[in-house]
């Protein structure tokens, strides 16, 4: 169950607005970009959401890898984006490649500020969960 876990929540994006808005066109870069990265996808899916008052529709772009995921979603009326990227490390440490998964998607979006997050899963065997 060993992985990586890799979150990045984009804000104040200057990215070409078409990225936030365009499931197909967004859904395309984000499986070139995991094959760049050397993972593998399984399938993909992409579902735009409806305008609202605020704005356009956001996205939620997800591809399934052989070796997890990347998630992707958009929120073009706040210039933000968030992204999930989860590498379990079976058979081999995907790590250095999920890290460069992230880092390409970050620059795609050109935002201004960048919160990371990384979470080691099933690292710890004497965890009390609730």
């Amino acid at each position: 169950m060993q992985g990586l876990h890799l979150t990045a929540d984009l804000s104040h994006c200057q990215c070409d607005a078409g990225w936030l808005t365009d499931a197909p066109r967004l859904l395309a870069r984000c499986t070139r970009e995991v094959a760049g990265a050397g993972l593998q996808v399984v399938n993909q899916l992409a579902h735009t959401f409806p305008a609202t008052d605020h704005g356009p529709g956001g996205v939620t772009a997800t591809v399934l890898l052989a070796e997890s995921h990347l998630c992707v979603h958009t929120w073009p009326e706040q210039s933000g984006v968030t992204v999930d990227v989860y590498v379990c490390n079976f058979g081999g440490d995907h790590s250095a490649k999920a890290h460069a998964l992230m880092d390409a998607m970050v620059a795609l979006f050109e935002p201004q500020q960048v919160l990371r997050q990384v979470l080691q899963r099933g690292a710890v065997a004497d965890v009390k969960c609730y």
